[in-house]
């Protein structure tokens, strides 16, 4: 069966490629009997892909069942699942069988199985391994033959991390995983879809469907739909009922669904910003790289100037009445905003002292050709630093009072690493 065939069958609309591929393999893994998980956010449409999986695959004569696993308490899910024997709990006064014993030989929806207690989970695990489960209240092993197919609207994998879902049922249920993407990743379907709800809205109610100006309809296509599917059939019936025209405008849309001005686009969100706290957008990302680069450039600054100040010089510069100034300048620029250098000469230990009487004409803006550059007397400066602490660079980087982020970019430029 093509794609469009299963579309039509199951009442599918939407030609976005997320959707289409997600079909594609639902239509692929059907015929055969291995555990699927699907994934995706509330209101996508997960349990439509449990019955496709079901009614294209051999055991589409036999029963299927969904079962919410969020909506059932936490006492009596064992229960609900395996079934129990008579006197086995409070208020047990028959035998019952499970879900598994009654849906034998068909298939079992799961939804929100992250909501499953550890319990469970390791009872379930067993049963898709070995397919022997036990009753609530019994000591005899009993055996079934049902395929399972789960779902979750969220990541299972953080889940496993927090302690809070097993590993192996994990592993054990995403044999073949199915990806459903939300409404704000298909596009024009978002268009299609309201269409569609409006439509059958309209036959029920016997009404004229109501239409959507072209202004209206760019505002549902920008809306990002956090509800998905459930949401937007909500808003289809609601504007069907509460519009005046039956061509409906932007201004009359907004006036009965306020909310529909948010956009898609992301905002910069003050988390973002957090060391490992997620994606970034590149407008994010940008602003996160002129952050960090205004503080190199303030301990670059710092940096240079400590150099300057510590360097013994072999003239008496500050009683010259040229050079004193632009000493006095050069130290007050490191701290103001705008990154100017007083072009001051430093001669290395090498050199001859510089000697100035009192004839010579000192021209201020004069530069003298330096003898030693700042970039290996940095160098130089971390060398003697990470020997004086010992390769600690926290202490190193504080003693050269620079960051930690700063001296490891810098051993890594003049390659110290070893």
């Amino acid at each position: 069966m093509d794609i469009q065939s299963i579309k039509n069958r199951f009442g599918i609309i939407g030609n976005a490629p997320g959707l289409t591929h997600a079909i594609s393999i639902a239509e692929r893994v059907a015929a055969t009997n291995l555990t699927v998980l699907i994934n995706g956010e509330s209101g996508v449409g997960k349990e439509i892909f449990s019955h496709i999986i079901h009614q294209l695959s051999t055991r589409k004569h036999n029963n299927f069942i969904a079962v919410n696993c969020g909506a059932i308490p936490e006492g009596t899910i064992d229960s609900e699942l395996f079934g129990h024997e008579k006197g086995s709990f409070t208020g047990a006064n028959d035998a019952r069988k499970g879900y598994f014993e009654t849906v034998n030989g068909g298939t079992i929806f799961l939804d929100e199985i992250g909501e499953l207690p550890l319990g469970t989970q390791a009872r379930l695990l067993r049963v898709l391994e070995t397919g022997e489960y036990i009753r609530v209240g019994s000591s005899k092993v009993m055996k079934t033959d049902v395929r399972v197919v789960a779902a979750t609207n969220v990541k299972l994998q953080d889940a496993v991390q927090m302690g809070k879902f097993r590993e192996d049922l994990y592993y054990r249920l995403s044999t073949v995983p199915i990806y459903i993407p939300p409404l704000r990743e298909r596009g024009e379907d978002v268009y299609y879809l309201f269409r569609k709800f409006c439509i059958d809205f309209a036959e029920r109610m016997k009404m004229t469907p109501i239409k959507l100006s072209e202004e209206a309809k760019l505002l549902i296509l920008k809306y990002p739909w956090p509800g998905n599917v459930r949401q937007l059939k909500n808003v289809a019936e609601q504007v069907s009922i509460l519009a005046i025209d039956k061509e409906v405008s932007a201004a009359e849309l907004l006036k009965i669904v306020p909310d529909i001005t948010q956009s898609r686009v992301p905002m910069v969100s003050k988390e973002n910003f957090v060391e490992g706290g997620g994606s970034f957008t590149e407008r994010e990302i940008l602003y996160k790289l002129i952050f960090e680069l205004k503080k190199d450039l303030n301990d670059l600054k710092q940096f240079v100037f400590d150099v300057i100040k510590n360097q013994q010089i072999p003239f008496d510069a500050v009683a010259h009445p040229n050079i004193a100034p632009q000493i006095q300048e050069s130290k007050n620029s490191f701290y103001s905003s705008e990154p100017t250098i007083a072009p001051i000469h430093i001669p290395n230990s090498e050199s001859k002292p510089m000697v100035l009487d009192s004839s010579h004409k000192f021209d201020e803006h004069e530069m003298v050709e330096e003898s030693l550059s700042i970039a290996d007397k940095e160098k130089e400066l971390i060398i003697r630093a990470l020997k004086k602490h010992r390769n600690k660079r926290k202490d190193a980087a504080a003693d050269l009072g620079i960051s930690e982020r700063t001296l490891y970019r810098k051993i890594k430029e003049y390659g110290l690493e070893d």
